[in-house]
């Protein structure tokens, strides 16, 4: 049936990327952290090259002095306020050393160690701002105003925060839904993917239920509020998301789980290295220089900096192969995961309706070629996103497309227009026979048990054959399963807010068994914690805002850069750009060949450390000694760590992840 409402000509919303909210970014230099470590950056840059020129001292002495304070003061204060607290971190003894490098000289170290903590510092803080941007811009979708109609028919412009539970709201064609409720009257498609995940968009007649910041199409709809605007889906994802991200727990790299026992221990021993050989009667100066050297090296800047270029290479080796992975972190914790969970619209599939089959129906004197000529010419002047699919299959097939004459389109039910002469009616099935043609329903219900949504063409008020449109497989999705499965050990889970119907078939070509359809962003969510509850690693794979709560719940989160709502893409802890699935089974398996390397450079560290500490307490270790040979196993275990650069390194770990 059509609209009994009339249409009220509005602006219509723009064409954009579908749960696409308006941006509300932090500047990069509005955070405190930020200001501080780009000045001692600039302050190192404009050292450096003096000092290596050969330039007097007192010309680049103050640059370093000015990298220091403004790039080690924030992290030394912390440190300072956490040693009140009686505990020791990692960043006040990074400041320690880059201190105790400068007094014996090795200045331009203790500033690069600086820049180094405080650029990742004002990394960590960026990522953490922009993520609490793109959760208050999820509040965007929903319209600030609704519509109201009052017990006399008259309307009323509201904000959405005064609707009560039992008004009625009018949502014009084009206009975003104010508020969680029930259709009254009327009928139109309504894009719900910011909320479901569906690709296309649900048909709504009386009786149905609609979602606030779900985007109407053409048909008009009177809708009963059954949620107050803070109880909405889209409200309860915004806190869903924060709830998991504050509730997520903490991510260290693998030397800061162990940086207390170890810092403390340091600090005792250099204190002991000082003052007992003092008590024995050793001079001030050789007592003070031998804790000065155990210092040194037995500094963790070298097991850090083990720990840093593997996972940093992997890091620039994944960017260059369009994989953004946010921190070494993130990288670290990739290698972990055992169990994986995939969204489907977006993630598995292309994220766009296409047509799949052409059905001409016996006796129709029609041809796949004629029947979808006739079909595409009827819905090209269209916006449907089933129409579109339907016009870009016959261009595909390079087929010449007639005009149209009287074209009609009623929400809900399909589009008539005269093509050469012939009536054609293209839309769904039901409402186009009224119920009525066996043979037609039978080939409908054919097409819609294998996913498909089914498309009927009638010529002259005969049905002439059925369309089957459906939202595509990636070409690399099975290969993606397969070798996720070959990595973790276990099959991917679907997660999707799809109809089960279209789940299973897709799944069944993915090689996926364990399916969970007809999914809210919140049941994703459940699932999620159920997966990490039995004590499973979880990475969940994902494109949307209805996945922004599952992501930000999980041990890791990958989202695909392509078609990726804004909050997805924040809410997660790396990016596909490329919008390549496969690039995920590599980029885990390069985080596993980083992890290796990590360990392999935690040896080299360790054994190079504990040989200079034996040498400076059982002999007499001479400080430029102790000093090349920590930043001689620095060198060593950071080239080591520099061969996941190579792009050998990136096809090794495709080759690992496909088994």
């Amino acid at each position: 049936m059509t609209s009994t409402l009339t249409p009220q000509p509005v602006e219509r919303a723009k064409p954009a990327r579908s749960g696409a909210a308006p941006r509300r970014r932090t500047r990069v230099l509005a955070l405190p952290e930020a200001r501080w470590a780009t000045a001692a950056t600039v302050f190192f840059l404009l050292a450096l090259p003096l000092q290596l020129t050969g330039a007097p001292a007192w010309t680049w002495g103050p640059l370093y002095a000015l990298s220091y304070v403004t790039g080690g003061w924030e992290p030394g204060w912390e440190g300072l306020k956490a040693l009140k607290e009686r505990t020791l971190d990692v960043d006040l003894l990074m400041v320690v050393a880059a201190l105790g490098a400068a007094s014996i000289g090795q200045v331009m170290d203790g500033a690069l160690l600086i820049v180094i903590f405080a650029t990742s510092g004002a990394l960590e803080a960026l990522a953490t701002a922009r993520t609490a941007d793109s959760v208050r811009g999820l509040l965007d979708l929903a319209p600030a105003t609704a519509t109201r109609l009052t017990p006399d028919g008259g309307e009323q412009t509201v904000p959405v925060e005064e609707l009560a539970v039992g008004d009625t709201v009018l949502v014009r064609p084009g206009e975003r839904v104010g508020a969680d409720g029930r259709v009254l009257d009327g009928a139109s498609d309504v894009d719900q993917a910011t909320i479901t995940g569906e690709p296309l968009p649900a048909a709504k007649e009386p009786g149905d239920e609609v979602f606030a910041g779900t985007l109407n199409g053409t048909g008009a709809l009177r809708v009963r509020v059954e949620r107050d605007a803070s109880d909405s889906v889209i409200a309860r994802i915004v806190r869903m998301v924060e709830e998991a991200s504050e509730t997520k727990a903490p991510t260290q790299l693998f030397i800061e789980k162990v940086e207390q026992r170890y810092s403390l221990g340091m600090v005792a021993a250099t204190l002991a290295v000082f003052l007992v050989p003092l008590a024995l009667g050793e001079q001030l100066t050789d007592a003070l220089l031998r804790a000065m050297t155990f210092m040194i090296v037995a500094s963790p800047c070298a097991v850090v900096l083990a720990t840093m270029p593997p996972l940093l290479s992997a890091i620039a080796n994944a960017g260059r192969h369009g994989v953004l992975v946010k921190s070494a972190v993130v990288m670290e914790r990739l290698g972990q995961v055992d169990a994986v969970a995939l969204d489907k619209t977006g993630t598995l599939t292309e994220g766009s309706p296409r047509v799949t089959d052409v059905r001409p129906l016996t006796g129709s004197g029609l041809d796949e070629a004629a029947l979808l000529t006739l079909a595409a010419a009827a819905e090209r002047p269209s916006e449907h996103p089933l129409a579109r699919a339907v016009v870009d299959a016959a261009r595909e097939r390079g087929l010449d497309l007639p005009g149209a004459e009287d074209f009609t389109s009623a929400p809900g039910v399909g589009v008539t227009a005269v093509v050469n002469g012939r009536g054609v009616a293209v839309g769904a099935p039901a409402r186009l026979l009224d119920g009525t043609g066996s043979t037609v329903t039978a080939v409908a219900g054919e097409l819609e048990e294998s996913g498909r949504t089914a498309v009927l063409v009638l010529v002259d008020g005969v049905p002439a054959g059925l369309l089957g449109i459906a939202d595509r497989l990636r070409p690399d999705a099975a290969a993606t399963v397969a070798a996720l499965t070959t990595l973790t050990g276990t099959a991917p889970t679907l997660l999707t807010g799809d109809n089960p119907a279209a789940a299973a078939h897709l799944a069944a070509e993915a090689g996926i068994d364990d399916v969970r359809a007809g999914l809210l962003p919140q049941d994703k969510l459940t699932a999620v914690q159920e997966m990490e509850g039995a004590g499973r690693k979880v990475l969940v794979v994902g494109d949307g805002v209805n996945d922004a709560p599952a992501l930000a719940a999980a041990h890791t989160g990958i989202a695909m850069g392509r078609a990726g709502s804004d909050l997805a893409l924040e809410t997660a802890d790396a990016v596909i750009v490329r919008d390549e699935l496969a690039a995920v089974p590599t980029t885990v398996a390069l985080s596993r060949r980083a992890r290796r390397l990590v360990v392999q450079n935690l040896v080299i560290a360790g054994v190079f450390i504990a040989g200079l500490v034996v040498w400076d307490l059982a002999g007499n270790l001479p400080l430029p000694l102790g000093v090349a040979g920590h930043e001689g196993s620095t060198v060593l275990v950071g080239l080591n760590g520099l061969r996941l650069l190579r792009e050998s390194a990136w096809q090794r770990a495709a080759a690992e992840g496909t088994g």
